[in-house]
């Protein structure tokens, strides 16, 4: 029976060190600021701005939420941008997506500065992590890094599968993996017999979006699996994309879904609005 990953628990500790960076801080008179731009009514979008303010509020990181109506044009919503790129208020910036379909989501993105893009979307942050000097980095594959770190889950040398390929899990994913030294599988919908590359996998991390997609028949016995699937069933419950009862007996490790990956994403965000902090103001690198 595999071994809960308990992203919960390992999210409060990592918020408590956090907190310590910015009570340290505040003794300089530095305060972290972090903003999220919130555009529209999307109801997912708002529990996840809401769970940030809390997180935030938690750990002394001042944040504010910038509500705008859906009819905002692309126009208006850069100018916001920049006026927060101009602000010493604010350290990070972070614009929650989707956008509606009249906003191009990649301009905005470039319209952050680079500096305060906690998020690590901007395209100088992906080509920094590509290029193996990171800035900020996306946060759930920085969260799910952290995870293996914490349960002392060796990557070096292992064959690692990821199913999904977006720029938010599966492309940063695949990289960090690659960087720790594991040899590294990305997969999609197109990649044929699925079930059969990811059951080679010491390492299954699980990014598509269909809930319960993942079996048994996917999973090798001792993998270490990690389900960053965050669905809803017909009876309105929050499910991963890995059937946990099936997959569980036959993992060493799993994240569960709620209270895995979702946790970490939240807490690393933190973390990295710290750091773009003690950038900025004390030229760190």
């Amino acid at each position: 029976m595999a071994q809960i990953i308990d992203g919960k628990k390992l999210a409060e500790k990592l918020q408590k060190e956090t907190a310590k960076q910015v009570n340290t801080l505040a003794e300089k008179e530095i305060y972290p600021g972090l903003v999220v731009l919130l555009v529209g009514e999307n109801p997912a979008s708002q529990i996840y701005v809401r769970n940030k303010e809390r997180a935030a509020k938690k750990i002394g990181i001042h944040s504010e939420v910038k509500r705008y109506p859906e009819s905002i044009t692309e126009t208006e919503l850069i100018r916001e941008i920049e006026q927060f790129n101009q602000s010493d208020e604010f350290h990070g910036i972070l614009v929650q997506l989707p956008l509606p379909d009249h906003i191009d989501e990649e301009k905005v993105l470039l319209a952050i500065n680079p500096l305060k893009d906690v998020d690590g979307f901007h395209p100088m942050n992906m080509g920094r992590l590509f290029a193996g000097m990171p800035h900020t980095i996306p946060c759930t594959p920085y969260g799910i890094m952290k995870m293996f770190e914490e349960y002392d889950i060796p990557l070096a040398g292992k064959q690692a599968v990821v199913i999904g390929r977006s720029n938010i899990v599966g492309k940063p994913m695949a990289i960090l993996l690659l960087e720790a030294d594991a040899t590294v599988t990305l997969t999609h919908s197109k990649t044929k017999d699925l079930a059969k590359v990811a059951s080679k996998a010491d390492i299954l991390v699980v990014a598509i979006g269909k809930g319960h997609f993942v079996t048994k028949e996917f999973v090798k016995p001792g993998a270490v699996v990690i389900d960053v699937g965050m669905n809803r069933n017909e009876d309105g419950k929050l499910i991963g994309d890995v059937k946990l009862d099936e997959v569980e007996p036959i993992a060493s490790y799993i994240t569960p879904v709620p209270g895995g990956v979702g946790p970490m994403t939240i807490t690393t965000l933190m973390q990295q609005t710290v750091e773009c902090c003690e950038r900025q103001v004390l030229n760190h690198e």
